[in-house]
């Protein structure tokens, strides 16, 4: 394995222990696709530093839990929003 890839698999998993964060914000905050983060993080970061693989694992298992809340949470406040634009008609355009 190549050092850079060491690197950035701690760094990626003491990101996400430190934060609580999904593997797309990881993703996000270091300018790497979700997939090379969730193989830093579960395959390559397991032989580099278990202790902090194992913290990571709690995180990413949480996140999977609560995964379908967050999405009908989106989902709410997405029609939410939408509802606030059309007024108090229910109507996009009043006649």
């Amino acid at each position: 394995m190549w050092e850079y890839m060491r690197e950035r698999a701690v760094r990626c998993g003491e990101y996400i222990a430190k934060t609580g964060c999904t593997v797309r914000a990881c993703a996000a905050h270091f300018h790497v696709s979700k997939s090379t983060v969730h193989k830093d993080v579960t395959e390559r970061l397991f032989f580099l530093e278990p202790a902090l693989w194992r913290r990571v694992q709690k995180v990413l298992k949480v996140n999977l839990s609560e995964r379908h809340l967050r999405g009908g949470r989106a989902t709410r406040l997405k029609y939410e929003k939408k509802q606030k634009g059309r007024g108090e008609t229910g109507k996009a355009h009043a006649k």
